[in-house]
């Protein structure tokens, strides 16, 4: 399998709720692609949905700064912020998600909360 069809795999694994077995996957595409920015983006939230959130904010805000325009990851780093209660930052993100796709409308919902 090349890194796309690992991140693919990786990514129907997270969505059932395998995470041990989909962050195996996720970084066997990274080791054939290492900039491979969707497969980081997975691995970033399933640290999260494992409750390591210093590590999920820490791998999606590497996921952005290397692709900015990765509206995704953007937005979970957005979402994962504002639960963490960073709302500044998490505002400032979901501004950027609308400016990147001014018709997202999950980015819609979220900036009421925005002051």
């Amino acid at each position: 399998m090349n890194a796309q069809e690992l991140y693919e795999r990786g990514f129907e694994l997270r969505c059932s709720g395998s995470y041990g077995e989909a962050k195996k996957v996720l970084q066997q595409a990274l080791s054939i692609e290492p900039g491979h920015a969707d497969a980081q983006w997975q691995l970033g939230l399933i640290e999260g949905f494992e409750g390591d959130f210093d590590g999920s904010t820490a791998t999606l805000a590497r996921v952005v700064e290397e692709n900015p325009d990765h509206v995704g990851a953007r937005y979970d780093l957005a979402m994962t912020l504002m639960m963490l209660g960073m709302e500044a930052e998490a505002c400032a993100h979901f501004h950027e998600v609308l400016r990147l796709s001014p018709d997202h409308e999950k980015a819609k919902q979220q900036i009421i909360y925005c002051q």
